[in-house]
């Protein structure tokens, strides 16, 4: 019984034990909790007390993106002013006038040989290229839809005129194809390469059943045609032309004319006020002056000093009403730059039309190598030598197409007397397939690319050939999914040198690296299964919106649309603390050192987290030290946890505040020759580091 009360008393004295240090730890946990609510209090409403001042000092940072914009302004009215004076006999692509001017001059003109027509394409090519620009690099503000319509109007109108160009000359070309004949085969066969489009065509004059294949001297391009076509007179092309015209045009993004028109309409009415007050406080002391000098005439010459004095007024009124007149220019070329940067990040909240089975969506995949333009032709009249005159009959209605397989098949004894061709294709070799590229045909009715009518294909990365068969000849080309590079695996931003930096972006197929300085981008290297692939565009400089062209035609794409999100599963981020994080990290580029995180995808989408570190001497980074910002477009704190960490949190790391900004937040632990930096970098160069973040979207895309 003894036992029993004691072994009882024993377990109490446990007990109570155990509550006690129970109620110990949680004291003490609530202490611990309510001195870092304090604490975290302390820092908010410090950070709120100097977040005015922040801010301040941010948008004197930022006023290097409306410089730029401006910068670019000048640029383009210089280069319209150098087009005006080299009276080069090219039409400036903006003015519809001349545009037509030049159009129906070279309408006019026939009997162009086919190098003729080459040569003229260069001047086409070039303003087709030009328009393009002109809808990319103007801020969307400043696009009105008219100007759209007419710029999208004169590309169309040249596409056309210049392809109706190579079929006339392909027509001149063919009536000599009987003086043009090969020795040995008895048939015509010409290839004709330039840069932008190569011509191959063969004519069969000598209709010998038994010759089916087609392969073009040198080559191993060509087509195996089938018996009906080998007796028949007929010519066979294949016009590649290294760009493509037959696709439809992509939309011209614009912001909301409303978000637009209200931030301009503010702003003038802004200066206006401004200008009618300063008028009228100049009048009213002009006034003033007046009347006095009508009271006391015989004081002349004190008028004369105060009429002095007036002007000294006028003239520096009129310098603040210029000075203020300016500022507010800057504001509202301010917004349209902050509007056009967000419409790089802003996701459609609708899918495109929906596309059926056989149908390519050009919003997931894009064309590559430019278009193969496959016909049979029948083979116009051949010239005749008669008494030293070259005689040719000129059909009415021109280049015919030779229909295959025909519309009707009665009159013909087997069903496969219309077998599918086959034809080889070389791949263009400034052109990057991560996978094997799909064949696809163009439907001339329903405008759009199609899969269907296309068989056993077969593809030779090493030689680069492709073979395929075809039901029936025309437009054909390749294409390659156009998120096959995303998302990104990783990426790091880093300087080089003073207004210079490095930004690396790896993929499971690749790693491509960027530099850029100033307002320009060049390709340093691509990197494909750890083997370097020389590109054509290694070491060439270009402005950021050609340089993305060039790299996405190039088969680089890392250039997210606003439909993109439809494809590919992305870490998606609110659009405007994406642009701010864009935007002040470009300001700190010139110094510091970005990274990716994987901690961006664990924290929620209105938060971004990516690694910084002020960048060292090249012999001091083996073991570069850094650290975790965590942004939200308002706050920027740095995080105690490391990359390594096991779980991810949002604590703050010890003896660090909140800012308002990245500037402020990296200041508190950088050296002053950084910050120094920062404060002298190059207007133009901030704005191309940013617009290429932006349209590569790091933090949604990794």
């Amino acid at each position: 019984f003894y036992r029993q009360v004691n072994k009882k008393k024993f377990f109490l004295v446990l007990l109570e034990e155990a509550r006690l240090k129970y109620e110990k730890e949680e004291m003490e946990r609530l202490e611990i909790q309510r001195i870092e609510k304090r604490k975290w209090n302390r820092l908010e409403a410090k950070d709120l007390e100097r977040r005015n001042e922040e801010l301040e000092e941010l948008y004197l940072l930022e006023r290097c993106f409306p410089e730029a914009e401006k910068l670019k302004q000048e640029t383009r009215m210089l280069s319209q002013w150098k087009h005006y004076i080299q009276c080069d006999g090219s039409p400036d692509p903006s003015i519809a006038q001349e545009m037509n001017t030049f159009i129906s001059l070279w309408k006019e003109k026939t009997n162009e040989t086919f190098e003729e027509v080459i040569e003229k394409s260069k001047v086409v090519l070039n303003l087709i290229e030009k328009l393009k620009f002109i809808l990319l690099e103007t801020p969307p503000c400043d696009l009105q839809d008219k100007n759209i319509i007419q710029y999208q109007e004169s590309i169309l109108q040249l596409q056309e005129l210049l392809h109706l160009k190579f079929n006339v000359a392909t027509e001149i070309l063919l009536r000599q194809a009987s003086t043009l004949a090969d020795l040995d085969s008895g048939n015509m066969e010409k290839v004709i390469k330039d840069e932008n489009v190569t011509l191959y065509v063969w004519a069969n004059l000598k209709k010998n059943p038994r010759h089916r294949s087609v392969r073009f001297s040198e080559t191993q391009i060509g087509f195996e045609i089938p018996r009906i076509l080998a007796t028949s007179d007929i010519a066979v092309r294949l016009l590649h032309t290294h760009y493509d015209h037959v696709s439809a045009l992509h939309p011209v993004s614009t912001p909301s004319k409303e978000h637009t028109s209200s931030v301009t309409e503010l702003v003038k009415d802004d200066v206006e006020n401004v200008e009618k007050a300063i008028s009228k406080e100049v009048e009213e002391e002009s006034k003033q002056q007046e009347k006095q000098s009508h009271l006391i005439q015989e004081e002349k010459l004190k008028v004369e000093e105060e009429q002095d004095d007036i002007e000294v007024k006028m003239s520096s009124a009129e310098e603040e009403s210029e000075a203020i007149k300016c500022e507010l220019e800057m504001k509202v070329l301010s917004e349209t730059v902050s509007a056009a940067q967000l419409l790089l990040v802003e996701n459609s909240s609708e899918k495109p039309d929906f596309f059926e089975n056989d149908m390519v969506d050009l919003f997931q995949f894009t064309t590559l190598g430019g278009v193969y333009h496959l016909d049979i032709l029948e083979l116009p009249p051949q010239c005749k030598p008669v008494k030293g005159w070259m005689i040719v009959e000129i059909l009415k209605e021109g280049l015919q197409k030779y229909t295959y397989p025909p519309e009707t098949t009665e009159d013909f004894e087997t069903e496969n007397a219309f077998p599918p061709i086959e034809v080889t294709l070389e791949v263009h070799e400034n052109v990057i397939f991560f996978e094997n590229p799909m064949v696809v045909r163009w439907d001339a009715e329903g405008k759009h690319w199609r899969t269907d009518g296309i068989s056993n294909v077969s593809y030779k990365p090493n030689e680069r050939l492709i073979t395929f068969s075809l039901d029936t000849f025309g437009p054909v080309t390749l294409i390659q999914d156009a998120h096959i590079n995303m998302p990104y695996q990783s990426w790091e931003l880093r300087p080089l040198d003073v207004n210079k930096v490095l930004l690396t972006v790896t993929t499971v197929f690749t790693e491509i690296q960027i530099q850029i300085k100033e307002n320009l981008c060049m390709l340093s290297s691509v990197k494909l299964k750890d083997k370097k692939h020389i590109s054509v565009l290694e070491g060439t400089w270009m402005t950021p919106t050609p340089f993305i062209i060039a790299l996405k035609e190039a088969g680089l794409n890392i250039f997210p649309t606003r439909y993109s999100h439809f494809y590919v599963v992305i870490n998606n981020k609110v659009p405007l603390v994406e642009v701010k994080a864009y935007r002040q990290m470009a300001l700190l580029s010139s110094t510091f050192a970005f990274g990716w995180s994987k901690w961006n995808l664990l924290c929620n989408s209105t938060k971004v987290v990516f690694k910084v570190r002020e960048h060292l001497p090249e012999e001091c980074t083996e073991n570069p030290n850094w650290a975790l910002l965590m942004f939200s477009g308002d706050r920027a704190q740095r995080l105690k946890i490391k990359e390594e960490s096991e779980a991810f949190s949002e604590a703050l790391k010890e003896e660090t505040e909140f800012h308002s900004t990245l500037y402020h937040m990296v200041r508190d632990f950088a050296s002053k020759e950084a910050m120094e930096k920062v404060r002298s970098s190059n207007c133009q160069f901030v704005n191309s580091v940013c617009h290429m973040l932006l349209s590569t979207r790091l933090l949604s895309y990794s």
